[in-house]
């Protein structure tokens, strides 16, 4: 491994949440604002992992709302660093919906954030490269570019 670089398993965390009835709408499904909130919170641990800097939430891709989560639902929120660029790096984020009682689990979001690490002054710094390993890290790495340019892109379109 080249110096100052990190596998993606290194910083990859699970995060673990039980729906109650303050995080539901009138519904009584998840309110997609509680959800976005912990999907942040996921991908930022993830990235600090990795940077071991705080890490600023920059933008979010791709925010999909397949599946409405129930209220006693446990929600099991997957993130992890598809690629590290110069100072910002893209976090994946899959969210897993599961029903205790019937064991049902389905696959209810996905969303791709983007942070940039910051130093002491809260200044952007560089963050080190990330290795992928397997061969879903790699299309994920991939991928990543692709997103980011396109993000780029359309921000330049939005000035």
């Amino acid at each position: 491994m080249k110096k100052g670089c990190k596998y993606v398993k290194d910083s990859q965390i699970e995060m673990t949440e039980l729906v109650l009835p303050n995080d539901t709408n009138q519904l009584g499904n998840l309110l997609g604002g509680r959800l976005m909130h912990w999907m942040d919170i996921a991908a930022a641990v993830a990235a600090q992992r990795h940077t071991n800097r705080i890490c600023v939430t920059a933008a979010v891709d791709q925010l999909s709302f397949h599946h409405p989560i129930k209220l006693g639902e446990i929600v099991r929120l997957k993130a992890s660093v598809n690629r590290a660029f110069n100072t910002s790096l893209e976090v994946g984020v899959k969210v897993i919906a599961e029903n205790q009682l019937t064991g049902e689990a389905k696959i209810a979001n996905r969303a791709y954030f983007t942070f940039v690490a910051l130093d002491e002054n809260h200044n952007k710094v560089e963050v080190c490269p990330i290795i992928p390993q397997t061969k879903e890290e790699k299309r994920r790495y991939k991928e990543a570019l692709i997103r980011r340019k396109r993000r780029l892109e359309l921000d330049k379109l939005s000035r």
